[in-house]
């Protein structure tokens, strides 16, 4: 997720957040309780690369308030379970308005669950290999990069092993809402890894 940028301003309960968590109450929980939070488990991570992968040319919101259907739909994001899903499970996705319904992130996601199931490391291992070392927090939100160095090369494994929808932005915004970098900025109250 890459929201646009703002400066950190106090909410009403005091707290500095970064300026893109303060549009929405769904925003701002977000925010406080998983952006930038390291997430493990091959499920977890897997729904989460599915979400980034359908957020590409909308806004986090529309996946934010959508996720509930989509984990309905997606079987809560078990990739043994998606893995088996078969073209009746994608016209039954083409037609369920709770979700986005674009037939090439639809079928992204049930390849990517196949090559998830098929990994020798496991999806957790695999990602979190990419994670840079710990850095400075970002003095504002124009200081955070769409693109890293690191983001592009877990982009460049992820499709050398089959994977599809995940590019050098899309692993980024990975990255940053799995906690694999920190672009919480530096006056914020979230901790890091907290």
């Amino acid at each position: 997720m890459s929201p646009a940028p703002r400066p950190a301003e106090p909410e009403s309960d005091g707290k500095v957040r970064c300026g893109w968590s303060e549009s929405s109450a769904l925003y701002r929980d977000y925010h406080d309780d998983e952006w930038g939070k390291p997430l493990h488990g091959d499920d977890a991570l897997f729904e989460r690369m599915c979400l980034e992968a359908f957020q590409s040319g909308l806004s986090w919101i529309t996946i934010l308030r959508k996720r509930p259907a989509f984990r309905a739909a997606f079987a809560d994001f078990a990739i043994d379970r998606v893995a088996e899903f078969g073209e009746a499970d994608v016209e039954r996705l083409l037609a369920d308005p709770g979700i986005v319904r674009n037939r090439a992130k639809i079928e992204a996601s049930i390849a990517n669950a196949r090559v998830a199931r098929e990994l020798d490391i496991g999806l957790d291992k695999l990602l979190w290999s990419f994670a840079p070392p710990p850095r400075p927090r970002p003095a504002a939100l124009s200081d955070v990069p769409a693109v890293t160095p690191e983001s592009v090369a877990l982009a460049k494994e992820l499709k050398r092993r089959g994977f599809r929808f995940v590019g050098p932005t899309t692993a980024y915004a990975l990255m940053q809402a799995t906690g694999m970098v920190d672009d919480h900025v530096a006056d914020c109250w979230v901790s890091a890894g907290g």
